[in-house]
């Protein structure tokens, strides 16, 4: 399966909330999709899970418009939204048989798709509760277990981890690794950033409804990141003379405290850090850690962002 997103544009009156955008991603492959509030990002995934039409461009599925053929490309979509309605008098496993049947399937197969679901994303021990009585976790289970019920090719997420627990997030990264060694291709934004590094394969970064950077992660880390950036730990943690010494020394930029650390930041490459590693120790620093911090997705953010909304 290919997402191809062609020159999305999406208008409300006078505002402009997706201006003209242009990205893709395959089956296998989980793609954030970032930006701050209001940048544009869930107008975007409702037109891909054919909620919403644009005013101009197009969304293909294999080659399968949405704007042309919407009824076929929903069936090739689960859309799992930023929250899930808390009806009062329907179990988990009422609701998951609706959906089940209001996207086709009848009988055995029906039954089938419903508890292989319920399994899959661990429900089936509260397959009677009622949705009203269910946590947080529990609910994004039931929302990513509708979207799944008929084994869409393309799963849309839109802010799932937001308020879990700890565990629950860690639990929802597993199933989400899970659907993509299944084929499944995958767009999920979210804020937090530091999980979506260790899941995603690509990214896309958008603000004002412009997209900013797209592509793997590799790729955006290289190129919106040239800085190295050092952390220093100090046997007896004395870091201001370490400090002064370090904003006096060449190539060296944005030395700050950091919990107990030295972060700096420098353009040289790993013989340039081994030199300023030995400088070091030849003035007598008592240094037990010298490291290079991995850059991630709030890295980028913060850099080719500048926080504007619509």
């Amino acid at each position: 399966m290919k997402v191809q997103v062609k020159n999305l544009r999406k208008e409300f009156g006078k505002t402009v909330a997706v201006d003209n955008i242009s990205f893709s991603f395959d089956s296998g492959h989980v793609f954030g999709f970032v930006g701050p509030n209001g940048a544009g990002k869930t107008t975007t995934m409702r037109i891909i899970s054919t909620i919403e039409e644009p005013s101009s461009g197009d969304v293909l599925l294999n080659g399968i418009s949405v704007c042309e053929e919407p009824e076929l490309a929903r069936r090739a979509v689960g859309y799992v939204p930023d929250t899930l309605p808390a009806h009062a008098d329907v179990t988990v496993h009422e609701y998951l048989d609706f959906y089940a049947r209001a996207y086709g399937l009848r009988g055995k197969k029906r039954t089938q798709a419903v508890e292989a679901i319920e399994e899959f994303t661990n429900v089936a021990g509260i397959r009677e509760k009622h949705l009203k009585a269910l946590s947080k976790g529990m609910k994004q289970r039931v929302s990513l277990g509708r979207a799944l019920v008929y084994d869409p090719d393309v799963l849309v997420l839109d802010e799932p981890a937001a308020g879990l627990d700890p565990r629950a997030r860690v639990e929802l990264r597993e199933l989400l690794m899970l659907l993509a060694q299944r084929k499944k291709a995958i767009l999920i934004s979210s804020h937090i950033l530091t999980e979506l590094t260790e899941i995603c394969n690509g990214v896309v970064i958008i603000e004002r409804g412009k997209i900013l950077e797209t592509g793997t992660i590799d790729d955006v880390l290289k190129k919106s990141t040239p800085r190295r950036t050092v952390a220093i730990r100090l046997l007896d943690t004395q870091n201001a003379p370490l400090l002064k010494e370090l904003l006096q020394t060449p190539f060296v930029e944005n030395a700050r405290d950091v919990a107990n650390e030295i972060h700096f930041e420098f353009t040289g490459d790993e013989s340039a850090a081994c030199d300023i590693l030995d400088s070091l120790i030849a003035k007598k620093y008592r240094i037990i850690e010298f490291r290079q911090t991995k850059q991630n997705l709030e890295d980028i953010f913060m850099n080719v962002t500048k926080g504007g909304v619509q």
